[in-house]
């Protein structure tokens, strides 16, 4: 039996809902906290989430452009401040990966994970360690932009996230063509990194 291909292995890690396969996208936080929208190269608005606010599990739930439910994100354990974060899509009911953030002072590292089996999938790392310490500790430090690096499972550079000086959060997240790391499970976490580090 062949090996599936780097599109087939991706594909098992695709929503039903949305189709992103544009390689670059604009993640904007509204003036409402911790509400998210995304938009393509051209400017569509391609998904909006918004964290639930006073529920026992933080649970982000993304809608299409066309305001279909696309998936939702759910955190592991209750009142989770870093930890797992699940994404579920909202066509199949299925999980599709596991967000799983390495959370210490110096260092914000998030793994995409295999639902089923734990493996890696592409792992999210902040550029700057000393910035992303002083964000944990001085509120006033969320305004300098913070830079994240995406790498594949061989550890290989596939994309960035990008912080924007701005009144709200606004993040640019280029992935490469090539790149066979699932492209919402990125976007998703962009949006929940910024609500964490909002804490």
């Amino acid at each position: 039996m062949s090996e599936p291909s780097t599109s087939e292995s991706a594909g098992r890690y695709d929503i039903s809902t949305v189709n992103l396969n544009d390689d670059r996208y604009e993640v904007k936080q509204s003036m409402i906290r911790n509400k998210y929208v995304v938009r393509d190269s051209a400017g569509d608005v391609v998904l909006r989430g918004k964290q639930k606010m006073f529920k026992l599990k933080e649970e982000f739930p993304f809608v299409t452009g066309n305001d279909a439910d696309a998936f939702s994100v759910k955190a592991g354990g209750i009142m989770d401040i870093a930890g797992n974060y699940t994404i579920t899509d909202s066509g199949t009911g299925e999980d599709v990966v596991v967000l799983d953030e390495d959370y210490s002072l110096f260092v914000e590292n998030w793994t995409i994970r295999d639902p089923d089996t734990g493996e890696a999938l592409a792992t999210i790392k902040s550029k700057n360690k000393l910035l992303s310490a002083l964000r944990h500790l001085f509120s006033a430090a969320n305004l300098v932009p913070n830079k994240y690096e995406i790498f594949d499972a061989d550890g290989g550079h596939v994309g960035d996230i990008e912080g924007k000086f701005s009144m709200r959060d606004a993040y640019t997240v280029t992935i490469d063509d090539a790149s066979d790391v699932p492209k919402e499970a990125v976007i998703a976490a962009a949006c929940i990194l910024d609500a964490l580090e909002n804490k």
